[in-house]
């Protein structure tokens, strides 16, 4: 019998797309013959993933996982909306949300880990997954959050089942307060989170440079009123309270109540239970939020095979 090279299994997966363990099993059952290993990897639906991975993957689930104080949010995304109702796939976005608890936002590193139940790593058995269902899908991103004393909060919004949706987020609330009362003010900022979708918790947190270009054009919009310095001052120190209105978390409207300002709903909720909490963070993702997906005309797909 042939020696199964790691350079055999190498080329192989180069070769297919497939799996690193199912190119060693197909090297194996093939007495080492590449060829005799495409076709076999062919056969069996291992082979196909490679094809598909030119194709745009925008739709697909975001998954949320807490254990205790550490929390984390994956998404993976497939070609379409189909995919996201697959109970298999279903299975494997929960479990790699689970995975990437301990992977510190490492995409790379949530690929490596060992898939549970399987000899196979989390990507292998995402490669698995494509030749099985037979769309692209890819994992775009991981991230965790954590607190030290206090409560994380977790939310999905158009759940599909436990953990998994179209949006994901997660509050972090520090506090010694009763943890059940704190969870209470935390679901609801996650929902909040979710609805307002804010750029930071608050000013401090915000990135320097984008309050830098806001004021910037702000000061340039008030120049053309042609007031004077300290009144234009005045009105971009304004307008830059809208905007932290809008982008800050803490200096949003809540919108549970639609009155309250989100810092004194916070306060008020310590008060009630016992003890001050403070918003450590969140961590939000928006299914395919940044992907360019492509667009489909139908109408002129018709035409063109009509007039060919």
């Amino acid at each position: 019998m042939a020696q199964i090279t790691a350079a055999l299994v190498k080329e192989l997966r180069e070769k297919t797309g497939a799996g690193m363990m199912d190119c060693k099993k197909a090297l194996g059952e093939c007495d080492g013959d590449i060829e005799a290993s495409v076709d076999w990897l062919r056969t069996k639906g291992l082979a196909a993933a490679a094809k598909k991975a030119g194709r745009v993957a925008a739709e697909g689930l975001v998954g949320v996982a807490v254990e205790g104080t550490n929390g984390a949010l994956v998404e993976i995304n497939a070609e379409t909306d189909f995919v996201a109702r697959n109970e298999t796939f279903q299975e494997f976005v929960k479990t790699a949300a689970k995975l990437a608890l301990s992977v510190d936002g490492d995409v790379d590193g949530l690929k490596a880990a060992a898939y549970p139940g399987e000899d196979r790593t989390v990507e292998e058995q995402l490669t698995h997954l494509i030749s099985t269902i037979g769309e692209n899908m890819s994992i775009r991103r991981v991230a965790n959050i954590s607190v030290g004393t206090g409560v994380l909060a977790p939310y999905i919004h158009n759940a599909l089942a436990d953990g998994i949706g179209k949006i994901g987020v997660i509050v972090g609330l520090e506090s010694e307060a009763d943890a059940a009362q704190v969870g209470v003010i935390g679901k609801q900022l996650a929902m909040h989170v979710a609805a307002a979708k804010p750029q930071a918790v608050s000013r401090d947190d915000l990135d320097l440079e984008a309050a830098e270009r806001e004021r910037a054009v702000l000061t340039e919009q008030a120049k053309e009123s042609g007031r004077p310095a300290d009144i234009i001052e005045k009105m971009v120190d304004g307008r830059m309270r809208k905007f932290f209105e809008e982008v800050c978390l803490v200096d949003q409207t809540f919108v549970i109540d639609g009155e309250t300002k989100v810092s004194d709903a916070v306060a008020a909720a310590g008060k009630e239970a016992g003890g001050d909490i403070t918003v450590k963070g969140f961590e939000m993702f928006v299914l395919g939020d940044g992907i360019e997906k492509e667009e489909e005309d139908f109408a002129a797909e018709v035409a063109a095979v009509a007039g060919s």
